[in-house]
C-alpha cells in the first residue's frame, strides 16, 4: 500500500498544505487534537527520526520551530505540544512531527498515557547507567 504522506507530498492525495520547503511539507492533520494541529513530514520517504540524515536535522527542526511559532500565533494559543512517534503508535510509517496548539484547561493532561514510577531506586539507576553507556558509545545503538 502506498504511503499516505508520500501521496500528499506528490499531491496525489489532497491536503491543506500550510508550508513547503525543499526538505519538508507541513499540512493540517485531518483528525486534529485541536484546530491548527499541523503535521510536518520530510518530503523523502523516511520512516523514523533515526532514519533522518544528520545533514537534514538542523533544517528539519528549524522548520519545526518556525511552524510552532506560527501555530501559536495563528491560533492565539498559550503554547504548543510537539510530538513524534517512532514505530509504536505511528499511524503512518513516515516520519512526522505533530505541532499542536495548547491552552491551559484544554483537556489534554501532559502525555496521553498513565505515568509509571521506577520499580525501585536501583531500577532508576540501572536505567540511567544503560542510557549513559549507549550515549557514550560503549554499546550497540551508538
Amino acid at each position: 500500500m502506498p504511503c499516505l504522506f508520500c501521496q500528499i507530498v506528490s499531491r496525489a492525495e489532497p491536503s491543506e498544505i500550510v508550508f513547503e520547503s525543499s526538505l519538508a511539507l507541513a499540512f493540517l492533520d485531518t483528525r486534529p487534537l485541536f484546530p491548527g494541529h499541523v503535521l510536518l513530514v520530510p518530503k523523502a520517504h523516511i520512516a523514523t527520526l533515526a532514519d533522518l540524515p544528520a545533514s537534514d536535522l538542523a533544517d528539519f527542526f528549524g522548520t519545526v520551530q518556525r511552524i510552532e511559532r506560527a501555530v501559536e500565533a495563528a491560533m492565539e494559543s498559550e503554547g504548543s505540544f510537539i510530538a513524534i512517534n517512532n514505530r509504536v503508535s505511528q499511524s503512518v510509517p513516515h516520519l512526522h512531527v505533530h505541532i499542536v496548539p495548547r491552552n491551559k484547561g484544554d483537556g489534554l493532561k501532559g502525555f496521553f498515557w498513565p505515568r509509571r514510577r521506577y520499580d525501585s531506586d536501583a531500577h532508576l539507576h540501572e536505567t540511567a547507567a544503560r542510557l549513559r553507556q549507549l550515549l557514550n558509545g560503549r554499546g550497540s545503538g551508538s
